[in-house]
């Protein structure tokens, strides 16, 4: 993206975990700001570059990270969903006539779709509609340190981050009814009511990693499942990381062959994936027979997993036994 800046003394030092933005030039973050359109909604150019720091730090933690790493990390980034949840956190009003405007009809779509009811049907709206509260920061005092909007970190698109919100808030509804449920009278005759919820607590799925193992197991379930070509594919885009022109001259196909195949092979794998995710798994090796998961709960394993998730592709994915020529990697 910034080919043309220098790299002193030809080596790059890695970046500071604590302060991830500190080597990177005014001209790459005015790029970022600019990107964003976070100008747009009266967003200083600091406040950004600080929601901008907040993921980088999120996100980078483990291991070693190269300002290469740091830069794609950050081109990769939904930046205009950024920028507008950082404005509507922080209350500014224009940013949230857009953001209501723009994402009610969505938001309760999405909660129909997770209730399985028609749309419009006032579960679905009261689902969507009490996000909002959350959202703007309401509950407990409207301001930035409130809103649900501090968690999000531009990692996936805003839509997607919204959805796996609501199925959070469906599921943990359900778990808290099943809770009250198991009170019996006794209990209810002899011991003072619970005090009323407080504020909700922070996005933080305890289910999260559970999600992610279920999640791979499928995907590799999806994978051995597929012809060895289509395999070979996929490997050679994502785990060795060539050109289709390269995977072309490999398997003997053109170019445009070679991604109409990718395409199929991608739409069919996540429905594959959905599906044994629904149906659950067999009992075997000893462990336990796995029940399957509800739309809300799938949709979780797919935000999960596209959430900088470190899967290993070359374990998943591993080599054929017979190889064409090396090819080099393909660049970004």
């Amino acid at each position: 993206m910034f080919e043309d800046e220098p790299k002193p003394g030809g080596e790059n030092p890695l970046v500071d975990p604590s302060r991830p933005l500190h080597g990177q030039t005014s001209r790459q973050l005015e790029w970022y700001y600019a990107q964003s359109q976070a100008g747009r909604w009266g967003v200083p150019r600091q406040r950004f570059e600080a929601a901008l720091e907040h993921s980088a730090k999120k996100a980078l933690t483990a291991g070693a990270v190269t300002p290469q790493k740091l830069q794609d990390y950050l081109g990769a980034l939904h930046l205009e969903d950024l920028a507008l949840a950082t404005a509507c956190a922080e209350g500014v009003e224009a940013a949230w006539e857009h953001f209501y405007n723009t994402y009610r009809a969505y938001l309760r779509a999405a909660a129909a779709a997770i209730l399985r009811c028609p749309a419009g049907a006032a579960e679905a709206c009261d689902l969507a509609d009490s996000l909002f509260s959350e959202l703007y920061g309401l509950a407990g005092g409207k301001g930035a340190e409130r809103s649900l909007f501090r968690y999000f970190h531009g990692r996936s698109s805003l839509k997607t981050w919204l959805r796996a919100v609501l199925a959070q808030r469906h599921i943990d509804s359900i778990r808290a009814g099943r809770r009250f449920e198991e009170l019996s009278e006794d209990d209810l005759g002899e011991k003072p009511l619970a005090a009323p919820l407080g504020p909700p607590v922070p996005f933080v799925d305890p289910h999260r990693e559970r999600y992610l193992a279920l999640f791979t197991r499928a995907l590799q379930t999806a994978l051995d499942r597929l012809e060895p070509q289509e395999k070979e594919r996929l490997r050679l885009y994502y785990a060795e990381e060539k050109t289709l022109a390269e995977i072309g001259r490999l398997l003997g196909e053109h170019e445009s062959s070679v991604s109409r195949h990718l395409d199929r092979v991608r739409h069919d794998l996540r429905q594959n994936v959905e599906n044994i995710l629904r149906h659950g798994f067999d009992a075997a090796n000893g462990s336990a027979l796995q029940p399957g998961l509800s739309d809300a709960e799938i949709a979780l394993c797919f935000e999960y997993s596209a959430e900088n998730t470190p899967i290993d592709l070359d374990k998943l994915l591993p080599p054929s036994r017979s190889r064409g020529p090396a090819a080099g990697k393909r660049t970004p």
